[in-house]
């Protein structure tokens, strides 16, 4: 039976356990949305604490797709190698490394940019009114996250994840609250998901065929008219072919909406993400305490689960974890001294 300790592989990439760090934005970088020492540091600090895969935060493929005037970025080559320093930092400290790549659409907060998104609708009512896309912007941006992509590969990343979820941009295409489009970019599930399908593509003809492509997505809008986990599911099996290797299961984002949380709350959308698609999904929600972590890996309701809030708490959740579920787990040099089980 597999466990959170359990080796995991997703196509030729091998991870340790099942333990995600998902991609949290620290904004910190500067506006030229270069990597700093506490990236670096911040990074590795929870590769040394025992997680399998670590997700670097949303850095954006376009300075107009950025969510602040802080936020990393992959759209010059120039970003290169201070993303390289993160990977190296990672893998030096016995993790694997994703980057989630992604452009912010009408929730782009950077200073001076011309926000757009699938239609003119505003986030709320104290945010600027998006331009609605044209065609053209459209084969821009996906142009952007295949040059994105690239970079990613140099930079020596081992998975990718394409951001659709949390009502940035091409999450805003998936949900009829934000896209009221009367093109082949809206209405039905198939021209919904189009945009997601042509990135997909187009990251898929550029990133290694050994190296996995995950797609993060909010499977539940909490707003009326809005989707629900078998609309992702539907959508996500008309472009799964395309290159989706793995799911890793959110919910809201995309409408001002503060839904009812609590440890594991999306772990079920998680679940019918899996059933309907057959998808690998990673799955989490306020996840903290061992016993309920491993559980979710047991009862086979997800493949990776992930903890975002926690481990900014504790970087060493996964060493102490191992304590609590008397996993024998192999602390770092330097750090045996503390671990209490030898």
């Amino acid at each position: 039976m597999a466990n959170i300790f359990s080796e995991y592989r997703i196509k030729n990439l091998v991870l340790k356990n099942r333990i995600v760090m998902p991609p949290m934005c620290m904004y910190i970088a500067p506006e030229s949305g270069m990597v700093t020492n506490w990236h670096v540091i911040h990074y590795a600090t929870r590769a040394v604490g025992g997680v399998g895969l670590i997700i670097v935060e949303a850095t954006a493929v376009a300075p107009e797709g950025r969510l602040s005037s802080n936020d990393l970025g992959i759209w010059d080559d120039a970003h290169v190698d201070g993303l390289a320093s993160i990977v190296k930092a990672v893998h030096e400290n016995g993790a694997k490394i994703g980057i989630q790549i992604n452009h912010g659409g009408r929730k782009c907060e950077a200073k001076g940019m011309d926000i757009e998104a699938p239609s003119a609708i505003p986030y709320d009512e104290k945010s600027k009114t998006p331009r609605e896309m044209t065609k053209a912007d459209i084969a821009e941006t996906v142009n952007e996250f295949k040059n994105a992509a690239i970079r990613a590969d140099r930079a020596g990343f081992d998975m990718i994840q394409i951001h659709a979820a949390h009502g940035y941009l091409l999450s805003e295409f998936l949900s009829l609250l934000t896209n009221h489009r009367q093109d082949e970019y809206g209405g039905s599930y198939e021209n919904r998901v189009r945009f997601l399908g042509e990135v997909l593509e187009a990251v898929r003809s550029v990133w290694p065929a050994e190296k996995p492509i995950e797609v993060r997505v909010s499977a539940e809008d909490y707003g009326e008219g809005g989707n629900q986990p078998e609309d992702l599911a539907a959508m996500l099996n008309l472009v799964k072919d395309k290159g989706i290797d793995s799911v890793n299961v959110s919910t809201g984002g995309v409408i001002p909406v503060v839904p009812k949380a609590f440890p594991g709350y999306q772990v079920p959308h998680a679940e019918v993400i899996k059933r309907l698609t057959g998808l690998p999904v990673a799955a989490g929600g306020l996840l903290s305490d061992p016993a309920e972590v491993n559980a979710i890996i047991e009862q086979g309701k997800a493949d990776q689960v992930y903890l975002g809030r926690e481990l900014l708490r504790n970087p060493y959740w996964a060493l102490h974890a191992s304590r609590a579920l008397g996993v024998d787990l192999e602390w770092p040099a330097p750090y045996k001294r503390a671990d209490v089980q030898r």
